[in-house]
C-alpha cells in the first residue's frame, strides 16, 4: 500500500489515440536573440570607419582641387642653411733643388819606374829561364811495351793523376836527353841515366841502385820535374825554349 498525502492529487494520464502509426516526438521551436544583432553591426561599422580614416586622407578632397595652394612650411624659412666658414685658397708649392756639375775624376799619377840594380836584373833573368814556357806541340807517343822503361814511366804518371798528354811530353823530353837508355852518359857534362841527372849521383836519393835500375832513375826524374817545372809538359816547353831542362 502507498500512503497518499491528503492535499496531493494525481493527474490522470492523458489518453492517446492509437491510430496504429508510430509516435513522432514534438520539437520545441528555436528562439533567436534578435537583440544581439544591432550590437554586432555597430561594432563592425566602428571598426570599418577607423580603418578608412587611416587609409583615406581627410584632406584629399581639398588637395585635389585645382585652386588648392599648399601652405608654406617652417613659416617661410629655409629648411637648411649652408654657411661657409671662410674663403678657401689653393696653393701649389714645388720642392726646390740645385743642380751641380759632376766632379771631374782625379787623374791617376803615373808611377815612376824604380831603377833595378844589376844583381837584381841577373836574378830576374835566371828566374825567367827557370820558369816554364808555353807548352810546345808534342807528338803522340805510342803504347809502351810491357816491362819497358816507358811502361814504368807511364804507370808512375797515372799514379800521380796526370793526363796522358804528360806522358807524351815525357817521352819527347827523355828521348831527346838520353833515348831512354838507363846507361846514357854525357862525357862533357857528366849527366847520367834516363833523366840525365847532373851529376848522376843525385839519383841516389831515390835508391842505391840508381846507376842501373830504370825505376829508380824514373822515380827521381819525375820528382825533379814536378818540383822544378810542375809537370813533364812544363819541362818539355822549357827544353824547347832554351835547349835543356
Amino acid at each position: 500500500m502507498v500512503a497518499q498525502h491528503p492535499h496531493s492529487s494525481v493527474a490522470p494520464s492523458p489518453a492517446y489515440r492509437n491510430s496504429g502509426r508510430p509516435a513522432v516526438p514534438h520539437q520545441t521551436p528555436v528562439r533567436r536573440s534578435w537583440a544581439r544583432i544591432p550590437v554586432t553591426v555597430l561594432a563592425f561599422a566602428a571598426s570599418f570607419a577607423f580603418v578608412m580614416v587611416n587609409v583615406v586622407d581627410p584632406s584629399s578632397g581639398a588637395v585635389a582641387s585645382p585652386y588648392y595652394q599648399a601652405p608654406a612650411r617652417f613659416n617661410g624659412d629655409a629648411a637648411q642653411r649652408l654657411v661657409v666658414a671662410g674663403g678657401v685658397e689653393r696653393t701649389v708649392e714645388r720642392d726646390s733643388f740645385a743642380a751641380q756639375e759632376k766632379p771631374k775624376p782625379t787623374p791617376t799619377p803615373t808611377p815612376t819606374p824604380t831603377p833595378v840594380a844589376p844583381q837584381a836584373q841577373a836574378t830576374t833573368s835566371e828566374s825567367e829561364q827557370d820558369a816554364p814556357a808555353a807548352a810546345a806541340p808534342v807528338v803522340r807517343a805510342a803504347t809502351p811495351d810491357p816491362g819497358s822503361a816507358k811502361a814504368i814511366a807511364y804507370d808512375m804518371i797515372v799514379q800521380r793523376g796526370w793526363a796522358d798528354s804528360e806522358y807524351n811530353c815525357l817521352v819527347s823530353l827523355w828521348t831527346r836527353e838520353s833515348g831512354w837508355n838507363v846507361y846514357a852518359e854525357n862525357k862533357s857534362s857528366g849527366a847520367y841515366g834516363i833523366p840525365q841527372a847532373l851529376p848522376g849521383s843525385k839519383m841516389a836519393a831515390a835508391g842505391s841502385d840508381w846507376a842501373s835500375n830504370p825505376s829508380t832513375q824514373i822515380t827521381w826524374g819525375l820528382g825533379y820535374i814536378s818540383g822544378r817545372y810542375g809537370s813533364p809538359c812544363g819541362a818539355w816547353a822549357h827544353s824547347e825554349s832554351v835547349g835543356w831542362y
